[in-house]
Order: structure tokens, then sequence, then C-alpha cells
């Protein structure tokens, strides 16, 4: 395929995605920010954190994204007496046909809502370990695959409510992007009392999108060109976050994967076949946000980790790749 034939060919793929993202955005009025950060985790294959207070939206968001790109959906609603078995599945034993049966748990879904997944013990939440990294799921030794695509979109409300637990860093560092929704401003609050006019927002939502589509679009973000100066880029702003002096865990390896997973779709999202520093840089927050713990004395004087990474980003020298000539030289 030729270089014009490839940039026709994403272009195309980025005008049958707009239906979806609109289709979205019908339902969480005022959020398309959030909404394509959503679908720029999806498109990378990775899960999403929502993370916000009651009432805004979080699993209707989960939920309008599950609908819409047209998969198999499961939800689990996370509860403190919910144990991992009830996550991944159990084997039963038949003794008329004297063998041995494993049933699925919910967790076998192609998009999966784990919905107030912090209020479960960090026992539970881990069941999701395997298969969020490795879609998988391995009950009394025996592994069993899970269905493709597969997104864990899981939501959970800030620590400082009551009977909630903080998710394990192991676990926070599977999630590929956190995201948090935000009040709407007061505009659209009267359009969206406006809209629904006593109705749900998802009825007569129908799919914009098949699971083959979203399998074939993964494959073309995977195919998106990274210059070796973006890389190197990409990989500074992930190291200064481990050697920081507010920092008490920075941003893993599989963060650095990720952000150039995201800053990949980021760039297939905007109709284009190569990545710039600014795909990078906007995707910071939502990638490596989660991923890093600063110390207790950073904490004291007011730092957050939204400062952290805009100190951090203001003092790695940005390269001067914005076109696709600069890009593929």
């Amino acid at each position: 395929m030729s270089d014009t034939d490839q940039h026709l060919s994403f272009e195309t793929c980025r005008e049958e995605l707009l239906p979806a993202l609109q289709n979205v955005e019908l339902a969480m009025v005022g959020k398309s920010d959030v909404v394509r950060l959503m679908f720029m985790s999806v498109l990378a294959g990775g899960h999403c954190l929502i993370e916000d207070v009651p009432g805004v939206g979080k699993t209707l968001l989960a939920k309008a994204v599950a609908q819409t790109c047209g998969c198999e959906f499961q939800r689990i609603q996370f509860t403190p007496d919910l144990l991992p078995s009830d996550v991944t599945g159990v084997t039963i034993y038949h003794a008329e046909l004297h063998q041995f049966e494993f049933r699925k748990g919910p967790i076998f879904g192609q998009v999966v809502l784990a919905d107030e997944i912090n209020r479960s013990s960090p026992r539970t939440q881990s069941a999701l370990l395997e298969a969020m990294e490795e879609g998988t799921v391995t009950v009394d030794g025996e592994a069993h695959a899970l269905p493709r695509p597969f997104f864990v979109l899981a939501t959970q409300n800030p620590l400082e409510f009551d009977a909630t637990f903080p998710l394990p860093e192991a676990e926070l560092d599977r999630f590929l992007m956190r995201v948090a929704i935000g009040y709407p401003s007061e505009e659209d609050e009267i359009e969206l009392l406006s809209y629904r006019k006593g109705s749900h927002a998802l009825s007569g939502m129908s799919a914009k999108v098949t699971p083959q589509q979203l399998l074939t679009w993964q494959a073309q973000v995977r195919e998106v060109h990274v210059h070796p100066e973006v890389k190197a880029f990409l990989v500074q702003l992930v190291r200064a976050t481990r050697t920081h002096p507010s920092v008490r865990l920075g941003a893993s390896p599989r963060a650095g994967l990720g952000l150039l997973a995201a800053a990949q779709a980021s760039a297939f999202l905007n109709g284009r076949d190569f990545v710039v520093p600014d795909d990078v840089l906007q995707l910071m927050g939502p990638v490596l946000g989660h991923r890093i713990r600063l110390k207790s004395d950073a904490r004291i004087q007011g730092l957050t980790v939204e400062d952290l990474l805009d100190e951090i980003a203001t003092q790695i020298p940005v390269p001067g790749i914005s076109s696709p000539e600069a890009s593929m030289r």
C-alpha cells in the first residue's frame, strides 16, 4: 500500500468512526472531550477507569460506549461481599455425568462494566488482573480465553466516600487511562434537562460499530507512525516521573507503552497516520496521573500530580515533528 493509499484508508476509518462518537455524545451532553478520551482508550486496546462523584454519568458513559460498539455487554456490581469467583466463574462437578464443568462469570464479555470497583475488597479487585493484562482467566489451573475485543470500563467514587477501598497499584497500572467527567456547565445542564424530557438517555440508541470494526481499527492504530524523536521524548517524560524528588512511585514501563498506544489512537482519531508531540503531551494526565504516587511531604506542601506533570512537560525539550514529512525523516 502506498503512502497516499494508507492516508486515505486512515481518513476513511475516521469517517466511519465519527458516527460512533456522535452517538455517545448524545448521551453525554457537553462532554465531547471525555467521550474522545474514552474512544482513544478503546482504539488503543486499553481499559479505562472513570472516577468522579455520584450522579455525573459514569455508568451512563460506560453503557453508552458498550451499546454504540455493538459488543456483548456484562456488568459487575462490585460490593463488599463480592467474591473473586463471582467475577471469574467457578468449576462445578456434575455427579450424574461424572465430570467437571466451568461456568463462566460476568468477566466473559466484550465490554465489561466494573461498577463502583472500589467498593469491593482488594482480593476481589485483584481477580481482574490476569483478565486485564492477558485476556485470559485461570480457574483451578485451567486458562480460559476471553472474547475479543475485550475492555474493562470501571467506575469508582473518590476515596473520601465511605465504604471504599483504594485500588492496588498493580491494578491501577493496568488501566490505560483514568478519566474524570466533572459537573456540566450551566448551559449544558439546561440542555440536559430539555433534551431528556423524562426519557432515558440510552433509549433508542443503536450500535454504530461492530466488534470486527473495532479490531480492524485497533490494528490500524498500531500501524500509526511514531518518529524516533517522539519516542525518545515520550521516554524522557516517563522517566522524569521516576527521578523527581517529590515522587515516591513513578510511571512504569507499562505506562510508557500505554502512553505510546494512546498517542497513536489520538493521531488516528484526528485523521493522521503519524504521531506529533502534542498527542503525547495532551495524554500525560489521563495515562500517567493515576500511576504516580507523591511523597507525603510534597502532598503536605500542596503539590498535586497534575502540577508535577505540568512541571515535567515544561522541562523536556519538545521535538519539532508537526508534519508527515518531518515525521518520516
